[in-house]
């Protein structure tokens, strides 16, 4: 890759171009009627390995949320990275309520007090004294309230406790609302290559904004790892999923058409030597430069193959429009 760093906007914080979600070390947790939210069962002691294999392969950006295992990822996070904390740059996000002891997701909370609460917490949590990028993760908030936590944001950096701050949001219009902030650095959506953003990515490039990639591998269906037809453990939420999550059918067996468009794809992105999931954050960089993957991970052997992408560099102009083509963009 021409570099292996990226601008989150014009804070001046840099990344590596690739990031890792900590969503699923965060382990299991739920609604209150039981439906998964988490990826299932992990070990701690692998996540921590895991995470300090990624800093010796040159990652520098971790993305993490309050919620995730409410409050386990931000903790298992912050030991991990330990006395290495000043290496890389960590988000984290908040507007969601929980209960750390039973592991259960109440609701949502967008107002300005729960803001600062959620701050203290995650700060606590992470054992650190600042966010680097923190980010709203109420997706469909009103723009109004939108705009209020905004000038919040931009007191928690006069404060010194954040650096830069981002909407967590497919939605260009509200990303759009937070992109007017001054230290604004961000946007963090969806992006695969079977889902494709062009509105938000538009924004990002008119705004100066990074593009933050959740979803980079379409919930592991272009990781190579899923059959039709195979079951997930109960605790992973793909095995019950949400009506926002696409792909996945009652049970958690892959959607066959959604896997008949990987395997359409599959020559194009593993092109060079790389795996299937290689190609897939090959074509996000080549999509745009001003995107940062952040591909969830549970092992060693998941953030080898993930870091091993970045010297493989992104899929060409050419191999772009050929996957368009045969996707019917």
């Amino acid at each position: 890759m021409e570099t292996n760093f990226r601008a989150l906007g014009h804070s001046g914080i840099r990344v590596s171009a690739l990031g890792l979600g900590c969503w699923a070390i965060g382990g299991e947790f739920s609604t209150p009627d039981g439906q998964p939210l988490g990826w299932g069962r992990v070990d701690d002691e692998e996540s921590v390995r895991a995470v300090r294999r990624a800093l010796d392969l040159g990652v520098t950006f971790f993305d993490t949320a309050d919620t995730y295992g409410a409050g386990h990822s931000e903790r298992v996070l912050g030991r991990a990275l330990g006395a290495r904390r000043g290496e890389v740059v960590v988000a984290t996000k908040w507007g969601n309520v929980f209960d750390e002891r039973s592991r259960v997701l109440l609701g949502s909370d967008d107002s300005l007090d729960h803001a600062r609460r959620a701050l203290i917490g995650s700060l606590r949590r992470l054992g650190t004294d600042y966010i680097d990028l923190y980010q709203f993760h109420v997706s469909d908030a009103d723009p109004g309230r939108g705009a209020e936590l905004r000038d919040l944001c931009e007191e928690f950096v006069r404060e010194g406790l954040v650096r830069a701050y981002a909407w967590s949001t497919d939605d260009p219009g509200r990303a759009a609302v937070f992109g007017a902030g001054a230290h604004c650095a961000a946007v963090q959506h969806r992006l695969n290559v079977l889902q494709d953003a062009p509105e938000m990515l538009a924004l990002c490039e008119g705004e100066g904004l990074a593009s933050v990639n959740r979803s980079p591998l379409a919930m592991g269906l272009l990781a190579g790892k899923r059959g039709a037809g195979e079951a997930l453990e109960a605790g992973d939420i793909r095995s019950a999923p949400p009506a926002w999550l696409e792909g996945f059918s009652a049970g958690g067996a892959a959607d066959p058409e959604w896997l008949k468009r990987v395997h359409a794809v599959r020559d194009v992105l593993t092109s060079g030597g790389r795996t299937l999931a290689q190609g897939a954050l090959a074509w996000i960089w080549g999509r745009s430069p001003l995107t940062v993957p952040i591909p969830g991970f549970r092992t060693v052997a998941q953030v080898e193959e993930n870091a091993g992408a970045i010297g493989k560099g992104p899929l060409t102009p050419a191999q772009l429009k050929e996957i368009d083509g045969i996707l019917g963009r």
